[in-house]
């Protein structure tokens, strides 16, 4: 297949699908979803039944996956009353949902305020602050747990003021890939996946597209990812066994769970950023890494009388929000 056979029409289900025409603000959800799938064929050359396709999520309008779960959740909010006119979207975030969610606001009309880990990239913050979010910055040494605890407080102490979207025990996070990340994936690759890679961190993204492509094709391998220590380098990713676990999470999902080093992540970014001009961000190098693993322990010439492999992982985002990290620059003179 050529990169455009790669694209699908928007699913029923998706923002872009639904967005009303002609509404403040609704133009920005509209560009939600159906976003490419990317060959990655230099890094499967010495694996030529294997097909290896990443879903490029930063063409979305906040820039990654997040956007989905984001608009899910606000969505179901304003519908449910819970978003109400007045009250301010309260969560914790390290980083992408809280840029889908001040991206949101801005276009919406409702404020945002976000409980941040304080060494979350400098990109980040930047971006937050352009759209005009109230930022609470918490303890980095507590990571992203620090920052649920300091958003759970501020909402139990002013449940009039604030409506905590809460998106790790929030269900609307994963419905969001069920209805439209894992249809999109189906449909791009004609049915032909045969593997399901990603990495965890809300978790909403591997339990919503799993339990949906289980449902197309119960034989569909899917494996998840997540840092090998508590202390990693790979922003918005859990090392679960010492972290609060989200409770959307659903541990029977996984065929197959890897863990990830950050080194070799940073590795594998600035592997793709020099040899073929693909700038990601380090959780996406990270899905690459565990998908590289994946690959090179499958049983090709099982495969070859069956059908070739399709891996599809997910991108979940550019590396645009990282370029003042220091990793960049390891390995040059």
């Amino acid at each position: 297949m050529t990169p455009a056979a790669y694209g699908s029409a928007p699913s029923p289900s998706s923002p872009r699908a639904n967005a009303a025409s002609g509404v403040p603000g609704e133009a920005v959800l509209a560009q939600i979803g159906n976003t490419p799938l990317l060959p990655l064929d230099d890094l499967t050359r010495d694996f030529p039944s294997v097909k290896l396709l990443g879903k490029a999520e930063w063409h979305n309008p906040g820039g990654s996956v997040k956007d989905r779960a984001a608009a899910r959740i606000v969505d179901e909010a304003r519908r449910s009353g819970k978003l109400a006119p007045g009250k301010i979207l309260l969560d914790s975030t390290s980083g992408n949902t809280g840029i889908a969610y001040a991206m949101l606001g801005a276009a919406l009309g409702f404020p945002v305020t976000l409980c941040v880990p304080e060494n979350v990239s400098r990109e980040r913050k930047r971006i937050l602050q352009a759209y005009g979010a109230n930022i609470i910055y918490t303890d980095p040494a507590e990571g992203s747990d620090g920052a649920i605890k300091i958003a759970r407080q501020y909402a139990e102490r002013h449940p009039d003021v604030y409506f905590y979207a809460d998106q790790y025990s929030n269900d609307a996070n994963w419905r969001a890939h069920y209805d439209t990340t894992a249809n999109e994936i189906w449909q791009q690759t004609e049915g032909r996946i045969t593997h399901f890679v990603a990495m965890l961190g809300t978790t909403g993204t591997f339990v919503g597209s799993t339990r949906r492509l289980k449902e197309l094709n119960p034989k569909i391998r899917c494996i998840s990812l997540q840092p090998d220590s508590p202390f990693h380098g790979i922003e918005g990713a859990k090392h679960l066994p010492s972290a609060i676990v989200p409770s959307i999470y659903d541990p029977s999902l996984a065929d197959q769970n890897l863990e990830i080093v950050t080194e070799d992540a940073h590795a594998m970014a600035r592997r793709l950023a020099r040899e073929q001009g693909l700038l990601v961000g380090v959780s996406s190098a990270a899905a690459l890494v565990g998908s590289l693993q994946i690959i090179e322990h499958l049983d090709l010439e099982r495969m070859k009388e069956d059908r070739p492999a399709t891996v599809v992982t997910i991108l979940c985002d550019s590396g645009e929000k990282y370029l003042s990290e220091r990793f960049w620059h390891e390995g040059q003179d």
